[in-house]
């Protein structure tokens, strides 16, 4: 299921100058532009048009607000503001001292791309084989302003790399551009920090910054949590905190949510999945809000500059790398709470979009190595965003691995979601592989091993590789794990009573083994919800999206979501439309909570975020996408009924088991590890009409501790009788869950579950009322002889 999530528009949509480019201010000698420069640069001065396909779709086509041909005509350092006559060895300067002496070509090709410190100055190499040219442009680290620009020697050219040593340059004395072979400036695609985008909302004027090297600090240890243990908590790092009532003192930073950390804790998560981190240019949408004409945002960031930067704008100081440093505290703060992080990679295509698009970095260094072109050199659009990255070239893996690896070791992450990543499969021609180089070097990279790898198993052309990522075939598969769109779509359809969907259900809450069985129920991200799509309230409040607000005629966002609005349209005070709609969420986080696999919940579901309506909110920073606080106290209830799940999860080995469990029952075993039922036990309905799944997943030693759950789940208009098979010998059944409750859904504290039923009527048990649209859990308790019975009703 994908939807729009931001194609480059106009480069002018906010104002008319390139994000690289600042105003000249003062007078340069001129340079004779590369041949063909003003004529590729009047070209791309058209903008960036909307690809075919539903995802991604910011911008309509719009002129520009600048004269690309004019542009192409000044020198580079009038592009860049730089003014200043030659000096002697090929170094442009201003008229302030430069910080660096005499360049000199480097030879240590050893050296990563990129800049890195060195000692006595600073080493700069880039990957530009057609290049006949490429200069340095050192800028004022402070305000931007243009010092010194450096060729790179020809000595110091070895195939397609090309290397200059700046001595007497250190860390922090200046930032830097790339000037590319047609004159344009660019970005380092190995820059791991950028400044110039501090302020958000503002026209980003981007500059590479030169890190120091990683100093060697105290971090706390990584949680490693075993795969069984996770509870994955996605979350917009901007709109988590954003809202006036986040009641944090930096709202929507890496600060801010460092504040909330303690939150999580108390919510049970032991995994954040972090919303895209790396640089973006959030005014980079061309659509505006109906009604006001405001410009809308790229408020996702699914739309990336700079694959190894974090995103600037969130750092709470506006300085220099601050998001650096914020997002290393973040990290050190989560894990030493216990607390993974999983950051959204977005490497399936860049802002620079086809040939229309802006020339930031890689289409100015080496555009048919890095983007996906067909015989004609057009880009091949597979991501309804303008271009397709060439993840498979040699020279593009070695970029991507070079970036993850950047990630592990500076800032100690502890994994990565890969965002449309069957688009990492594809080979030249656009065809997928049998074997992806680049999923199997993931994979097998040593500095990775041990990093969670997740795969968005499908891309914007319709390829679906839920169950066989990154190939049926290919032996890397066995470290990757998937969101499980199928698990969301099982769930959705059971709950809001489709035929035909009951023996999916089961198989998806026994961990998926039709998909996963060899790879184990850990390959399986479980979610109902994320931040493509409904919120968990809107799924169960709306028919349909109302995506009027993002500006597209409504026209926009996913178009099937097997949602249900329970009778009513939107918010309703109607009370058997509030029933309704309360037992099929709870019923929703219930069986997230004990379903075989990792389970994965949108921030704010926990206590009924509302988008409105709006499916596909990737434009709105407001009060659409942003969580809202006070609903937590509003809810309370809710609330505590999901953190009751998760602890009833952490504590009931039975329903996270690390292997999908088998339906055959070991010797000497109660039960199978999961068995089936309907009304009466052992006889499950898997006819297209059953609305009604009943399972029970047991453990017994070897295998490990004692437990048993049994899941009534009933999707019926109508309430369902159910007798449950006996309790294992030496236990009682305890009601756990009730989302068909008469004073609304109850979560009873876990180890404290009241018994059923209340007295002991041997091995004739009463049947349970399963009500219409709900859902129950069971769980054996061993008999305790001079135990009271905790009441139903307590």
């Amino acid at each position: 299921m994908l939807s729009r999530r931001g194609l480059r528009p106009a480069a002018g949509a906010r104002g008319t100058a390139h994000p690289l480019v600042r105003a000249p201010a003062r007078r340069v000698v001129p340079r004779r532009p590369a041949a063909g420069g003003a004529r590729r640069a009047a070209a791309r001065a058209r903008g960036v048009g909307r690809g075919p396909g539903r995802r991604r779709g910011l911008g309509r086509l719009r002129p520009r607000g600048h004269d690309g041909a004019a542009a192409a005509q000044r020198t580079p350092a009038q592009r860049a503001g730089l003014a200043a006559p030659d000096r002697p060895g090929g170094t442009r300067v201003t008229g302030r001292t430069s910080p660096v002496a005499a360049p000199r070509p480097a030879t240590p090709a050893t050296l990563p791309l990129g800049a890195t410190v060195v000692p006595g100055g600073v080493h700069f190499a880039v990957h530009a084989p057609h290049a006949e040219r490429l200069s340095l442009l050192l800028l004022d680290p402070e305000y931007g302003d243009p010092l010194a620009e450096v060729p790179f020697p020809d000595e110091g050219r070895t195939g397609g790399r090309w290397d200059l040593t700046i001595p007497g340059l250190a860390a922090g004395e200046a930032d830097y551009l790339l000037v590319g072979p047609e004159g344009e400036p660019l970005l380092d695609p190995h820059a791991r920090a950028l400044a110039g985008g501090e302020e958000w909302g503002s026209r980003p004027r981007w500059r590479c910054v030169v890190t120091p090297r990683g100093a060697r600090r105290r971090r706390p240890p990584r949680p490693a949590r075993p795969v069984e243990e996770l509870v994955v908590y996605e979350l917009h790092v901007r709109g988590f905190t954003r809202h006036p009532s986040s009641g944090v003192a930096h709202p929507g930073t890496f600060a801010g949510l460092r504040e909330k950390v303690d939150y999580l804790v108390g919510l049970g998560v032991t995994c954040v999945e972090l919303l895209p981190v790396t640089e973006f240019d959030e005014t980079d949408n061309t659509y505006r809000e109906p009604g006001t004409d405001r410009p809308l945002a790229n408020f996702w960031g699914y739309h990336p500059v700079a694959w190894a930067a974090p995103k600037s704008a969130y750092a709470a100081r506006p300085e220099r790398a601050g998001a650096v440093r914020e997002l290393r505290a973040l990290v050190d703060a989560l894990h030493a709470a216990g607390i993974e992080v999983i950051l959204d990679v977005v490497l399936n295509h860049t802002a620079e979009g086809d040939h229309r698009g802006p020339t930031l970095s890689l289409r100015g260094l080496d555009e048919e190595s890095y983007y996906l072109l067909d015989p004609e050199g057009r880009h091949r659009n597979l991501t309804a965003t303008g271009n397709t990255v060439h993840a498979n070239h040699p020279v593009t893996r070695a970029l991507i691995l070079d970036c993850l690896r950047h990630w592990v070791r500076e800032y100690d992450v502890d994994g990565f979601r890969f965002d449309m990543a069957g688009i990492l499969t594809r080979g030249a021609d656009g065809t997928p592989l049998a074997d992806p180089p680049l999923p199997r070097e993931i994979a097998e990279d040593p500095e990775l091993a041990g990093r969670r790898l997740i795969a968005e198993a499908n891309d914007a052309t319709g390829l679906d590789l839920v169950g066989a990522f990154p190939s049926a075939t290919a032996p890397a598969r066995r470290r990757w794990s998937e969101w499980n769109d199928r698990y969301r779509d099982a769930v959705r359809r059971f709950l809001t009573g489709h035929d035909g969907t009951a023996r999916e259900l089961a198989l998806r809450l026994a961990g998926s083994p039709d998909l996963y069985g060899e790879r184990g129920a850990g390959a399986s991200i479980n979610y109902v919800t994320s931040h493509d799509g409904f919120t968990l309230t809107d799924w169960a409040s709306y028919d349909r999206p109302h995506n009027e607000a993002n500006g597209e005629g409504g026209t926009d966002g996913i178009a099937v979501n097997h949602s249900w609005n329970c009778g009513w349209e939107g918010p309703t005070e109607r009370p058997d439309v509030r029933c309704r709609r309360d037992r099929l969420t709870h019923g929703a986080l219930t069986l997230l909570a004990v379903s075989t696999g990792v389970p994965m919940m949108t921030a704010g579901d926990e206590f009924g975020r509302t988008q409105r309506g709006n499916n596909n909110a990737y434009g709105q920073d407001n009060e659409i996408s942003w969580v809202d606080w006070t609903l937590a106290e509003r809810h309370v209830q809710q609330l505590e009924f999901v953190r009751r799940l998760w602890d009833f999860r952490r504590r009931h080995p039975a329903v996270r088991r690390a292997l999908a469990p088998s339906e055959e029952r070991p010797e000497g075993w109660a039960y199978a590890p999961v068995s089936w039922h309907g009304e009466r036990p052992h006889e499950p309905d898997w006819s297209p009409s059953s609305r009604l799944v009943v399972g029970v997943f047991h453990q017994e030693p070897p295998e490990g501790e004692r437990d048993t759950v049994l899941v009534a789940v009933n999707a019926d208009t109508r309430p369902r009788p159910v007798t449950p098979p006996p309790a294992p010998p030496g236990t009682h059944w305890h009601l756990f869950v009730d989302t068909g409750h008469a004073r609304g859904p109850r979560a009873h504290r876990p180890g404290h579950e009241p018994r059923w039923p209340e007295t002991d009527g041997g091995n004739d048990l009463p049947a349970l009322r399963v009500a219409a649209h709900s859902t129950l859990v069971l769980t054996a308790v061993p008999i305790a002889p001079n135990r009271a019975p905790t009441p139903l009703g307590s």
